[in-house]
């Protein structure tokens, strides 16, 4: 019989989908951590995640254009991460394991470099079991801005200090912290990370 991670296992996504949904029926478990890297391991071209509750969701390559816009974004956030020093960054391919047992991957994020060092070499080697200090979400054309919103909210309840959702589409960007309404920004020029990120301001210049 085939199982999830049958090497002749095969995973096709509709078009004009934002993602497809792997819901496991009773008395089918999660997946452990080492089954949720062999599952990405056998599809290295999808990015995968999974919810607290254990369902998959394999997501659509990013467009060309997403891809553009990633990198700038990266790029401009790398440079200051290199001169502050105070902390790591991670780019769209890395996966957490957040607290309430969701791996997630953000398009960028960083921790304070006390959390980071606090992991074990082997925790580093992993999905590592903790949630960003911050985090952003770029939307693309076939994210549903709902499904972003509530991935946020997530970050925050999982410990992020700081979150943006950047929305190409409606030209706003959404600013997430803890305890606080989502402030809604209307086709800003530049946004500031502080206190969390000190003295960074992102240009949102061939992003926004």
């Amino acid at each position: 019989m085939a199982t999830l991670l049958d090497p002749v296992t095969t995973i096709s996504l509709p078009e004009n989908t934002e993602s497809v949904v792997l819901r496991f029926a009773p008395p089918r478990r999660r997946l452990t951590d080492e089954e949720f890297e062999q599952f990405c391991a056998r599809y290295p071209e999808l990015r995968i995640e999974m919810t607290g509750e254990g369902d998959m969701i394999i997501m659509l390559p990013v467009i060309s254009e997403g891809g553009k816009r990633n990198f700038i974004l990266t790029g401009r956030f790398f440079v200051w991460v290199e001169a502050d020093g105070s902390g790591v960054g991670f780019d769209s391919s890395t996966a957490f394991t957040l607290p309430n047992g969701a791996k997630r991957s953000p398009d960028v994020s960083w921790i304070r470099r006390e959390r980071w060092d606090a992991l074990s070499e082997k925790q580093k080697q992993t999905f590592a079991p903790i949630c960003p200090d911050f985090v952003v979400e770029l939307r693309s054309s076939s994210d549903r801005l709902a499904t972003l919103q509530e991935k946020m909210e997530e970050y925050l309840a999982n410990g992020a200090q700081l979150g943006w959702l950047i929305d190409p589409l409606e030209k706003k960007v959404h600013i997430y912290r803890p305890n606080t309404p989502a402030e809604i920004l209307d086709n800003p020029s530049a946004i500031s990370g502080d206190p969390v990120l000190p003295g960074f301001v992102l240009n949102l210049d061939g992003i926004l």
